[in-house]
């Protein structure tokens, strides 16, 4: 084989074993989800210590949830709801094969993942609402509106703490780094 055809053969080797990147996560979906990371740390840090901060961020919660459902409606292929809401017999189908390192991977949201989107959406929402409430002449001082608010932010730390371990234990089982994804919006493709 001449030197030429040798050079070719190995540029052609490594095209072929180079990792082809996907576009998955779009500017919006991933601005959202770093933007919420930040403003439920910052709303539970200023909880009792800074009303009047901790009052913004829920509004600007309540904001970025109203885009993120608007978004998965009409949005990109991998930010619609309708590509990651599984029956809840493949979620638990998922969640089994997950157990035995054997699930399947996918591009966009897995069944579990795609579970835990509408978990979170549902429950940070809840927290809102109680949290608005609590500010209205209705509500104000109610007892049990102040118990649901802080229930449910407990309720949400637990799925916070699922979905990071869910990731973790994705990203190891299909070795990609799921974190780095939600960063940069890409995949690899295969």
């Amino acid at each position: 084989m001449s030197e030429a055809t040798q050079e070719l053969h190995g540029a052609h080797s490594v095209r072929s074993t180079r990792t082809e990147w996907v576009k998955v996560w779009d500017p919006l979906v991933r601005i959202f989800h770093w933007s919420l990371v930040g403003l439920f740390v910052f709303s539970y840090l200023t909880g009792d210590e800074w009303k009047s901060a901790h009052i913004v961020s829920g509004y600007l919660i309540a904001g970025l949830l109203t885009v993120r459902v608007i978004w998965g409606l009409f949005g990109t292929e991998h930010a619609r709801f309708r590509n990651f809401i599984y029956h809840p017999g493949t979620v638990l189908k998922f969640l089994a094969d997950t157990a035995r390192m054997r699930a399947q991977r996918y591009l966009g949201h897995n069944p579990a993942g795609g579970a835990m989107v509408i978990a979170l959406l549902v429950s940070i929402a809840s927290i809102a609402t109680t949290g608005y409430m609590m500010t209205t002449d209705a509500f104000w001082g109610v007892e049990w509106v102040e118990d649901a608010h802080k229930t449910l932010v407990n309720v949400t730390l637990g799925l916070i703490a699922l979905h990071v371990a869910g990731v973790a234990l994705a990203s190891l089982e299909h070795r990609e780094n799921l974190v780095r994804a939600m960063l940069n919006g890409r995949k690899r493709g295969q």
